[in-house]
């Protein structure tokens, strides 16, 4: 497997409310989990960065990766295009999450990333898996501040 597979989830408990994320990575026979709690936050930027933090976790930085989502707002926001074109109008109009993105779309210039939407709460096992990993660190009690959220 020359391809590093990234599974990703957020959750948030009210939205906006306490929130977490999970990750799963996939390379040849290594496998690794991320999750994160925060005390304030939404779905989507709990969305958003699981995905970031999958990238960022990555030490291969030349091999190709496939990121699953369950999150239309992530997969469409790149796919579409919608991400190139509040980039060049540094997000005109109030769109949220501009911390988030920005540092999204400088961290993919270097990465060769192909996005999969996956149905959420399915029979995808690593999905379901990161929905088990984001809920538990948004129960969970180690907390952090969402800064982007909170100062925003």
């Amino acid at each position: 497997m020359n391809t590093i597979h990234i599974y990703t989830d957020g959750s948030s408990r009210g939205n906006p409310g306490r929130g977490g994320f999970g990750v799963i990575l996939l390379w040849n026979h290594h496998r690794k989990e991320i999750s994160k709690g925060f005390t304030y936050t939404t779905n989507n930027r709990m969305e958003l960065l699981a995905v970031i933090t999958g990238l960022e976790a990555i030490t291969k930085k030349e091999l190709p990766v496939i990121v699953y989502s369950d999150s239309q707002y992530v997969v469409r926001a790149i796919k579409e295009g919608w991400l190139k074109k509040w980039m060049k109008t540094n997000f005109k109009g109030g769109k949220k999450n501009k911390d988030l993105w920005t540092r999204y779309y400088y961290l993919a210039q270097n990465i060769q990333i192909e996005l999969k939407w996956v149905k959420g709460h399915s029979d995808n096992a690593y999905n379901n898996r990161c929905d088990e990993l984001a809920t538990s660190a948004a129960d969970g009690k180690k907390l952090y501040i969402d800064e982007g959220y909170e100062e925003a």
